[in-house]
């Protein structure tokens, strides 16, 4: 049985964040030749189930860069969560740091998940993070916390590093920037990578080859356990160069493309 992980954000999906009909026939024919398809994104689960064309799609996925796995039968598998005490020292640090905080809990991610911030002004995420009382997560009845986006905006990127050096080897966290102007946080259990290995073990699967689909640093994790890395032709330049290979884009059919020259040993076709 062969793997296929696949990053969603700028990988399976395009521009417009829709699946093409080419990506998702190709996921099908890969669970018809007996191929295990898993999801594998730093989105939140009540994001990733509101994509339309996988609602008949029936296949394991991991949310919140590993932190959170559901099986096929979206059954809850495996959480890592970050202590509430670690939360709030790096909250301290990050609201030092004067970036934008969003915190993705079992309730759901506060004040906002990623995707719907992406076509927000300036203005408007100044708004959202200032008015928006952090106090209150706290007081939730058994509250997980899976991960802290620290979000910068795109003119203020310098803050990205600040973040990680401020951070770095203080907590038992992973690290790592779905986007340029972002930094994920979250328990060092939670890892795309880890992601994948752990369920192969609590399946007692045996995947003869991993292939990993990705576009982000946070699909870095994914490709030092994949047996063939693909990076997207709209990935940054860091992160083709990790990749054994380098597809189309997402708005090209990338995730298609590279599967089906690669499952018919074509590589010459792919850029890399």
């Amino acid at each position: 049985m062969k793997c296929f992980s696949i990053d969603l954000d700028g990988t399976l999906l395009n521009s417009e964040h829709d699946i093409s009909e080419a990506s998702l026939q190709t996921m099908n024919e890969l669970l018809e030749e007996g191929h295990s398809v898993i999801l594998n994104t730093g989105r939140a689960y009540g994001d990733v189930i509101k994509i339309k064309a996988l609602e008949n799609l029936q296949i394991p996925i991991f949310c919140v860069n590993g932190s959170v796995l559901f099986s096929e039968a979206r059954e809850l598998l495996y959480e890592a969560t970050i202590p509430h005490e670690m939360y709030k020292e790096i909250f301290s640090i990050l609201k030092g740091l004067g970036v934008g905080i969003l915190v993705y809990t079992n309730y759901g991610g506060f004040p906002s998940t990623l995707p719907p911030l992406h076509k927000k002004s300036k203005e408007e995420l100044n708004v959202l993070f200032e008015e928006f009382n952090y106090d209150e997560i706290l007081e939730k009845d058994q509250l997980k916390i899976y991960k802290l986006i620290a979000l910068t905006h795109h003119d203020e990127l310098e803050k990205v590093e600040e973040v990680k050096k401020a951070l770095e080897g203080k907590f038992e966290i992973s690290m790592a920037s779905s986007f340029p102007n972002n930094v994920e946080i979250t328990s060092n259990e939670a890892h795309k990578g880890k992601a994948l290995l752990r369920y192969q073990k609590m399946m007692n699967l045996d995947f003869e080859e991993i292939y990993a689909f990705g576009d982000g640093g946070n699909d870095l994790a994914m490709f030092e356990v994949a047996t063939t890395s693909v990076a997207m032709a709209n990935a940054p330049l860091h992160v083709q160069q990790k990749a054994d290979i380098v597809t189309k884009s997402n708005d090209e059919d990338g995730f298609a493309h590279a599967v089906r020259h690669l499952l018919n040993l074509h590589t010459e076709i792919l850029v890399k």
